[in-house]
């Protein structure tokens, strides 16, 4: 399943990519993750371990996995990341290829994000809709906490000092993925019907 997402980070690009080359930093943005170890693999390049809880409608997930960056394009801005994981509980499994590209934007950056999803089990029992709109909420999350914590960064605070994303609510992205939909099926239906008023 590929999802593409857009999102607009009020710093330069040059920022915007170096902070992109810190695993760690990228992943204390998203709500939900936690990197627990790096390690090297067998090709001598660098892993990281960790976790990453979310809820699809009535199900927690806690997925434990890694990623790794298989490529960085530094001439085109280009980085992808391979994660995979199983849920802790043993209820299904989740490969990832995510690709992200940065391109000037005003005096800002403008990210897009591929996602090559694929899941097994519990998760992969939710449509198409669902899970697109629970990436989305989950990506306005990732842009707002990296434009804070490139923000704090630039202030000289420590990786350290920099408060990471709060836990992923499942409830809170329930909402607001429901709020997606509901917006999507009045679009549909509702607004291409114009009453004739004679």
């Amino acid at each position: 399943m590929l999802i593409k997402s857009d999102f607009e980070v009020a710093q330069s690009l040059d920022k915007v990519w170096q902070f992109f080359d810190d695993i760690p930093q990228v992943a204390a943005c998203l709500p939900g993750a936690e990197l627990t170890d790096a390690v090297t693999d067998e090709q001598g390049k660098e892993k990281y371990l960790g976790r990453v809880g979310i809820r699809m409608g009535p199900v927690k997930l806690q997925f434990a996995g890694t990623a790794r960056i298989v490529e960085r394009d530094e001439a085109a801005k280009r980085v992808v990341v391979d994660a995979a994981g199983a849920d802790e509980k043993g209820r299904g499994q989740a490969a990832m290829l995510v690709t992200a590209n940065l391109t000037p934007a005003g005096r800002g950056t403008k990210v897009h994000v591929v996602q090559d999803l694929q899941l097994s089990g519990a998760a992969a029992q939710y449509g198409r809709g669902m899970i697109s709109d629970v990436t989305a909420v989950l990506m306005r999350d990732f842009a707002t906490n990296m434009q804070i914590r490139i923000g704090a960064i630039e202030r000289g605070l420590s990786p350290d000092q920099v408060k990471g994303a709060a836990p992923a609510s499942g409830f809170a992205i329930g909402v607001r993925a429901m709020r997606m939909a509901l917006s999507r099926v009045f679009r549909r239906f509702f607004l291409p019907y114009h009453p004739n008023p004679s």
